[in-house]
């Protein structure tokens, strides 16, 4: 096969561009899917919790099939273009069902309407987003060209993402309250508004980034031979090809990564509301604040991976991110950081360079999980990109609840009562969470950092992996 052509800039945009359909799904079960079944549509709390929680475990599952299936088919338009081209219309189809249920329906209508297209949305963004992910490593196999391919990918899935959050409340919202319903946020009709313009961003997402990377086709690596898959053969190649020191290391910080940002993300709005006694529209403004998070990070990453490394990258970076992350809070608990107008600003900027940082701390790490795609091909003779890949994304799903349900704990060891206001509640109380949240977070984060530290494919490693297949595939 004759090499390659350099990757061109249009290539890049159009792959990154496809996290795009990734951060709307993303976005809306984070913020909007929730408050709309149970509070606008009605449905009991603990029955979305419940379908939400069976949609994400089925869905979990489903990450080392499509990977499987993916890494091993053979077509004659590639191995991961066929599975990202058929999600498109499923994807959007059941993204927009999902938020126009129907009306007068039961609460068990509602839970099952709510469970099947949940699983089905959630199979539907594996199979674009493991295929579309274990891309990257084909379309470039260079050590800093990988940085640079993925900061896309995360610059789009950020900014798109936040973006589509960012115009629900300010434009969607505002527009569609009445007089029968003062907060649009309460309307349903909002939600009709809402799931087309993202079932309309999602198909265009996936076909940008589908049809835009596909003259790579004949340049991306072929299968692996055919042989005959029984369930035990294909778990005893999984195990075989993630048997590595440096897969152990990633996988483990993400164990404790993804813990960490349940418990972050759930905790956020409480901290915000509760202890920095910050108003709708300053939340608002550090929404915004993603936005520029997303470019320091696709900016920075490239310069830290040509400049650093991959893992010494990732391991200054992240830990910069991390002990930055809760040091307003820290200055504010001992009394030097008042209660003054600029010190919300402080704590803007502040928080957008540090999201920043975390975005090119996420950039560098699976960066650092492509280069082991080289490293495994040289030991088991195929290219399995797509489980490297499955096993993470399995593994965050599965425990990103442990966050969420210490959050909880948290929050009742705080001692802060369930729809209280600000005004009512006592700085004693609001002090207790910051203080309960600032070392869980700094200990789950440390450890994440402490496991990479075992990682060990740097540059030359790298590179050394990529001789030595050139040289097997000239000898054949």
């Amino acid at each position: 096969m004759a090499p390659a052509p350099p990757l061109g800039f249009g290539t890049k945009l159009a792959y990154g561009f496809g996290a795009a359909a990734y951060g709307v799904k993303d976005n809306g079960f984070s913020y909007f899917l929730l408050l709309f079944y149970a509070q606008v549509i009605g449905l009991d709390a603990r029955l979305v919790g419940l379908a939400l929680t069976i949609a994400l475990v089925l869905d979990a599952l489903s990450d080392p099939v499509v990977a499987t299936w993916s890494d091993n088919l053979r077509s004659r338009f590639g191995r991961r273009h066929p599975f990202m081209l058929a999600s498109a219309i499923p994807f959007a189809a059941t993204y927009f069902l999902l938020w126009n249920p129907p009306e007068g329906a039961s609460q068990p209508s509602l839970f099952w309407w709510l469970l099947i297209l949940a699983i089905f949305i959630r199979t539907s963004v594996t199979f674009y987003e493991i295929p579309s992910t274990a891309l990257a490593p084909e379309l470039v196999s260079g050590y800093d060209e990988r940085s640079g391919l993925l900061a896309w990918r995360y610059y789009f899935g950020w900014t798109v993402g936040n973006m589509m959050t960012v115009v629900t409340f300010a434009i969607i919202f505002p527009a569609m309250a009445t007089p029968e319903v003062p907060n649009g946020q309460f309307n349903r009709e909002s939600y009709t508004i809402y799931a087309a313009m993202a079932s309309v961003l999602v198909v265009l997402a996936i076909l940008v980034s589908t049809l835009g990377t596909w003259r790579r086709i004949p340049h991306l690596k072929a299968p692996p031979p055919p042989r005959p898959l029984s369930l035990w053969r294909i778990l005893g190649e999984i195990f075989e090809t993630l048997a590595d020191r440096s897969f152990f290391a990633l996988f483990a910080a993400t164990f404790f990564g993804a813990i960490a940002t349940g418990l972050a993300s759930s905790l956020a709005f409480f901290l915000y509301t509760y202890f920095w006694r910050f108003s709708s529209g300053q939340i608002a403004i550090l929404t915004l604040g993603v936005f520029a998070s997303a470019m320091i990070g696709g900016i920075v990453a490239p310069i830290v991976s040509r400049r650093w490394g991959k893992k010494q990258g990732a391991l200054t970076i992240g830990l910069i991110a991390i002990l930055g992350a809760p040091f307003p809070m820290i200055l504010r608990l001992l009394g030097i950081l008042p209660e003054a107008s600029w010190a919300f600003w402080f704590v803007a900027i502040f928080t957008a360079v540090d999201v920043g940082f975390i975005i090119c701390f996420q950039i560098l790490a699976t960066a650092m999980m492509a280069d082991l795609v080289e490293q495994a091909e040289l030991k088991t003779g195929r290219r399995s990109e797509g489980i490297f890949f499955a096993a993470t994304s399995f593994l965050r799903k599965l425990v990103t609840g442990l966050g969420i349900t210490g959050a909880s704990f948290l929050l009742a060891a705080a001692g802060l009562e369930t729809g209280a206001s600000p005004e009512s509640v006592p700085a004693t109380v609001s002090n207790r969470l910051a203080l309960l949240y600032v070392p869980t977070i700094l200990a789950l984060w440390l450890a994440m950092i402490a496991a990479i530290r075992f990682y060990r494919i740097d540059r030359a490693g790298h590179e050394a992996n990529l001789a030595a297949l050139a040289q097997r595939q000239a000898a054949q």
